[in-house]
């Protein structure tokens, strides 16, 4: 077994024991299974809202980890940035805002380990929304483009149950296996669009040579076509990280697309004729998108 991987096994039963804690998984990429050995461990804890973890539990077993428990010390960024009057780096729920609604982020054994509160309450019903072809979008701290509420769905596609006694997540997973049609089709119609958007917005900007709102757009468009060739090909997207050259795996993708896309948001340009001709690139790539759409996708 990977050491990382054994790592969050073992934390994830220590965590099971503390009242509240319903299930504990593994997730993001070393869930796929394309974790790199830098990557970190991200263990989502999920538990009902009516009955949240105990937190003084939480917050004595971090510090047995990291201190302890395993080598070590608590990151000194978390440390930093997420500390409470007593200085612990596990936050109550909520304290992180509505989608990463809190958690820690420590270091033990040498790997960096994230804990992620999820609601499942929540959780099911932003399942329910996604399935009906509902989805927002909000601003969140560590999602440039935002975090999708369809991100919980990917979340709970791709996680590795490490604990989960009464079987709570099994559900969940049936949900969303095979990817929902209607989660599919309002992908695609809400980021082709905003893609378009996006790049018809930012020429006026490109004429008065404005790097910085050009450059923003050109991300923007960049971000909305990745989500639209992920839904296209019915796959589950969590994350920006990494996102472009997974987009290499995809069967339907424009030739090049992950490179042409770098490529441009690389080197946007300076001055109007430069910051134009960027656009002038990215709108070929999101019509090359968009004619995929029409020809292996719902009406876009």
């Amino acid at each position: 077994m990977d050491e990382a991987v054994d790592v969050a096994a073992r934390v994830a039963v220590r965590l099971g024991a503390i009242p509240g804690v319903v299930a504990v998984v593994l997730g993001g990429s070393r869930a796929r299974g394309a974790g790199h050995p830098d990557s970190d461990v991200d263990l989502g804890i999920y538990y009902e809202p009516e009955s949240p973890p105990d937190l003084a539990a939480l917050r004595a077993l971090a510090r047995e980890l990291c201190a302890g428990g395993a080598e070590g010390d608590v990151a000194p960024l978390a440390r930093e940035l997420h500390t409470s009057a007593a200085e612990d780096v596990v936050t109550p729920p909520g304290a992180w805002g509505p989608w990463i609604n809190g958690g820690a982020w420590l270091e033990i054994g040498g790997h960096r380990v994230d804990w992620l509160y999820r609601d499942l309450a929540r959780v099911r019903r932003v399942i329910a929304e996604c399935r009906a072809g509902q989805v927002t979008c909000d601003y969140q701290p560590g999602h440039p483009h935002g975090f999708l509420s369809a991100n919980y769905v990917a979340d709970i596609h791709d996680c590795r149950p490490l604990f989960d006694p009464e079987g709570a997540l099994a559900p969940l997973k049936a949900l969303v296996t095979p990817y929902p049609p209607a989660l599919r089709r309002a992908l695609l119609e809400r980021f082709l669009w905003e893609a378009g958007f996006a790049i018809d917005t930012a020429r006026k900007a490109g004429r008065r040579g404005d790097v910085f709102y050009v450059s923003g757009c050109l991300f923007r468009a960049a971000a909305c076509l990745v989500q639209a060739l992920f839904a296209l090909n019915e796959r589950y997207l969590s994350n920006e990280k990494g996102a472009l050259p997974r987009t290499r795996s995809l069967s339907r993708c424009p030739q090049g697309f992950a490179d042409r896309v770098e490529a441009t948001l690389a080197a946007p340009g300076e001055g109007a004729e430069a910051l134009l001709a960027s656009l002038g690139r990215m709108e070929a790539i999101a019509l090359e998108v968009r004619d995929l759409c029409r020809r292996d996708g719902p009406s876009c």
